[in-house]
């Protein structure tokens, strides 16, 4: 209704302020007073020890804490009274709870509102009363807190005594706030979890929660309807939905992240209702990083389309591989049979044989379809530079940070650095035992830089002319690769710096 607290908005209504005249139209009222769920709070401990310090406070044997519904007053909490209610037709809080101030009445039997009331002119014959309002945070009138006597008084209340009341009256409505705000956040948040539930339980996804331990608490729909299972309990449960030879792989990837806290993610094979498996995406995030008090918070995707689309590729890239593979060595076989006992070509044919062995590293990496360090710049660098030694203390060191590096440049990148070890071996650092070369690989956010640096051989001296295997760098970067090399001939050793730009070489 609109004017009623919602959960977000504080309770600022001015102490001693009379009721809203638009909240004290009943129905209104009554709209209001229901926000407030009183029943929950009958027989509360702070409501009571309110009561019980009015009684004190004001020298009374009887205090309330009344809410004025259509038909009755309840005690929310009382001192001195067996009853737990009465009717609204006889309720001195009735009266209270529509004016800003305090309602004193020292004598009830001689004041003409009151005087004709079943409580005064009866048991337990009333006669005294000081009811301070409750009024809610809108202006609605609720009721009151009230200190009752039998014995009529010649004294009203002190100072100290009606201020305390008051005091004490705008606890109790904190507290009748506090309630009621913390029941529309329950609402809010059972609403809210229908919301959510429904909306997991129509994705086609299955999805599911835990709390520590792992202690599975909720599957949406979509795993009971796809597997024919109740929810799990535990993970041992999880054995008879997963297939036999992915379960224990799958739970030691699970534990060690339960161990962590840390995010998990794996494939395996999900056993259906009607017995067949699908290829499920498994991933689970923990709601902190501490896996004592992490809750687990899961999904499984069906891929079992793209996986075995992706199985396929495989086994195709394989026998691609393999072909491709034996036709670098038939080509490899051919120049090496009609270069044999011919002088004036077996230099040459050799030069070229090293030229399609290079070729046939790079496509064999380039083809790697289930090797991630496969898409890897300094895992290419490696297999290239393998006949070299790349190991701990070899010949050939290489560092730098992972660049992806894309098939297509993998064949003309083959070239440029077996060109350049090539000519190492036969003028440079590799041509003595104690040479080295250092590649780094460095990547700024357009371009990617490979430093090839040479020490501990002859001294680099500049050719005078520019020869076949130069005019092939240059082709291979310049023209296939969009870059640039830059050379200088140290006394050192070669060092070359080779840019590439790295749209061009993801490609």
């Amino acid at each position: 209704m609109e004017g009623v607290l919602s959960v977000s908005e504080p309770a600022s209504r001015p102490t001693g302020a009379a009721p809203a005249a638009v909240f004290c139209a009943e129905d209104d009222r009554l709209a209001i007073l229901a926000s407030f769920d009183a029943g929950g709070l009958v027989g509360d401990a702070e409501l009571s020890g309110i009561v019980r310090f009015a009684a004190r406070l004001c020298g009374a044997p009887s205090a309330t804490l009344s809410i004025v519904e259509a038909e009755r007053q309840r005690f929310l909490a009382r001192e001195g009274i067996d009853a737990s209610e009465t009717p609204r037709s006889t309720s001195f809080c009735a009266h209270a709870m529509l004016g800003g101030d305090i309602l004193e009445v020292l004598d009830a039997s001689a004041d003409a509102r009151f005087s004709q009331f079943a409580l005064v002119r009866g048991e337990p014959q009333l006669r005294y009363y000081a009811g301070a309002p409750l009024v809610s945070s809108e202006g609605a009138p609720l009721g009151a807190l009230c200190v009752i006597d039998t014995r009529a008084r010649t004294q009203p209340l002190d100072k100290v005594q009606r201020e305390g009341l008051q005091v004490l009256a705008e606890a109790a409505k904190r507290r009748l706030e506090a309630h009621r705000q913390a029941k529309a956040a329950d609402i809010e948040m059972r609403d809210s979890a229908a919301r959510l539930h429904f909306m997991l339980d129509s994705v086609p996804d299955i999805a599911w929660s835990a709390a520590p331990g792992p202690v599975f608490d909720y599957f949406n729909a979509r795993f009971t309807e796809v597997t024919g299972k109740p929810p799990r309990e535990c993970v041992e449960d999880w054995r008879e939905v997963i297939h036999p030879e992915d379960f224990d792989a799958s739970l030691e990837k699970f534990t060690h992240a339960l161990e962590n806290a840390a995010m998990f993610e794996d494939q395996w094979r999900l056993r259906l209702a009607d017995g067949s498996y699908r290829w499920v995406l498994s991933r689970a995030v923990p709601s902190s990083d501490d896996p004592q008090t992490a809750r687990w918070f899961g999904t499984l995707t069906d891929i079992d389309v793209t996986h075995r689309i992706s199985q396929e590729r495989e086994l195709l890239a394989g026998e691609l591989a393999h072909r491709i593979k034996n036709i670098f060595s038939v080509i490899i076989g051919l120049i090496t049979l009609h270069a044999r006992g011919n002088p004036a070509v077996g230099e040459f044919g050799a030069m070229l044989s090293d030229n399609v062995r290079a070729l046939a590293r790079a496509q064999e990496f380039a083809l790697k379809v289930d090797d991630k360090e496969g898409e890897d710049l300094k895992s290419l660098m490696a297999v290239l530079m393998a006949p070299y030694g790349v190991s701990e203390g070899s010949a050939v060191q290489i560092s730098g940070e992972p660049v992806p590096v894309g098939r297509r440049a993998a064949t003309p990148l083959a070239l440029v650095f077996h060109e350049l070890a090539t000519n190492s071996a036969k003028y440079g650092a590799l041509s003595v035992a104690e040479g080295k070369i250092a590649i780094a690989i460095h990547r700024t956010e357009s371009d990617v830089t490979i430093r090839w640096e040479e020490t501990g051989g002859p001294a680099a001296i500049r050719p005078e002319t520019t020869g076949f295997g130069s005019r092939l760098l240059r082709m291979a970067i310049d023209h296939q690769l969009g870059g640039q090399i830059e050379h200088d001939w140290r006394p050192e050793g070669l060092q070359a710096t080779i840019t590439i730009p790295c749209t061009r070489l993801a490609d």
